[in-house]
């Protein structure tokens, strides 16, 4: 395990859970709180990615040493919490967030697990169906809910003081990752309370997802739906990827989410990037997690 302590502490530590040996490395500017990195081989998918678990202020005190947390899964865990690993240099900013959130007593004290993207294969392991656009003809993503139920989440529950049930259980992501998060969803009802959808490629397969939508449902209890209207950076389909959000939203409310299970966002002349989804991240965590909804 990799140990990140960020801002307001004095270093960062390096341990290796073999031989407990600690090395002293430059402050991580990028980082807020206590964030701890395992390397994480699946055999789902047959490879490795990194784990980045983030705790929640005052975890490791002795008066919470009983204490369960309730934990969001987020996928494209690299893009949530540090600079230097996040695409194009712009992350989230999950961790600056989740703790002003949680010491303004918005939220509860919470866990967040960012899942990295299999880099080359990420396409892959986020698509549950066949695509042309993106040419995909062998996706991986039907295994998505194996590996996260028995592998990712099994992982994390022994590591971790985590609360169970679905009313402490949140998934989501952001393009594809927020694709295959609705799709899991769906695909395993009950065991998710929280979704995150954050700009969803529901185009892909030719809308294949929205149509199962239709039919379906067993939603979580609180779903945060967002897309903002230059996407695309073409007008059509700028147009169409908007439409596509409406006509989720049209499947959840019929399905008898009102106002305090479904908040959607149509966020004006906001494009497809990390710097939107950080932007909305707070509406998302507050809607989802916060104690108004009486979590």
């Amino acid at each position: 395990m990799l140990r990140q302590h960020g801002r307001g502490r004095p270093h960062l530590i390096f341990t290796m859970e073999e031989t407990a040996h600690e090395q002293v490395a430059p402050l991580n500017q990028s980082v807020t709180g206590d964030l701890r990195l395992h390397e994480f081989r699946s055999r789902i998918f047959r490879n490795t990615r990194m784990l980045r678990v983030w705790l929640p202020p005052r975890y490791d005190t002795p008066d919470n040493s009983a204490r369960h947390y309730p934990v969001l899964y987020l996928n494209d865990g690299q893009n949530l919490f540090d600079r230097a690993t996040a695409f194009a240099g712009v992350e989230w900013q999950v961790d600056e967030t989740a703790d002003r959130l949680i010491r303004q007593e918005v939220i509860p004290p919470l866990i967040i697990v960012g899942i990295d993207n299999a880099q080359g294969d990420r396409i892959k392991e986020f698509l549950p169906y066949r695509s042309f656009h993106p040419p995909v003809l062998r996706p991986q993503g039907k295994r998505y809910p194996d590996f996260l139920m028995n592998e990712v989440m099994p992982f994390v529950y022994e590591r971790y003081r985590i609360a169970r049930g679905p009313e402490n259980t949140g998934l989501g992501g952001s393009s594809l990752g927020a694709l295959i998060s609705l799709y899991t969803a769906m695909d395993r009802p009950g065991v998710f309370g929280r979704l995150l959808l954050e700009s969803p490629s529901l185009f892909i397969s030719n809308r294949r997802i929205l149509k199962y939508s239709r039919s379906f449902r067993q939603w979580p209890e609180k779903v945060f739906l967002a897309i903002g209207t230059r996407e695309a950076g073409r007008e059509d389909k700028d147009k169409q990827v908007v439409e596509d959000v409406r006509e989720l939203e049209k499947s959840l409310r019929r399905a008898g989410l009102d106002d305090s299970r479904l908040l959607v966002k149509i966020d004006e002349g906001a494009s497809h990037n990390e710097a939107e989804w950080a932007k909305r991240f707070p509406d998302a965590l507050s809607f989802l997690f916060g104690k108004a909804s009486g979590t």
